[in-house]
């Protein structure tokens, strides 16, 4: 998914859980509560501009920590 189908920061959210469920399961608490933790520290953001960007950029760094483990199992 794209950063461009997400438009809201609860589709963000349920996206960057998902991706948390591809990581090894040793990892996954870790990466579950770092998601929790930018939510809430992000959740009274109000401007759409600064909201894109987030999106933009949590998608991109999800997509880097996935690649970082399949790149290490393999």
């Amino acid at each position: 998914m794209s950063s461009k189908s997400i438009k809201t920061p609860v589709q963000l959210y349920m996206h960057l859980l998902r991706q948390v469920r591809k990581l090894p399961k040793e990892a996954q608490p870790y990466y579950k509560n770092y998601v929790r933790q930018g939510f809430n520290s992000h959740s009274d953001e109000d401007d759409p501009e600064r909201i894109q960007m987030i999106i933009e950029r949590s998608v991109k760094d999800a997509e880097w920590i996935v690649n970082k483990y399949t790149k290490n199992e393999t």
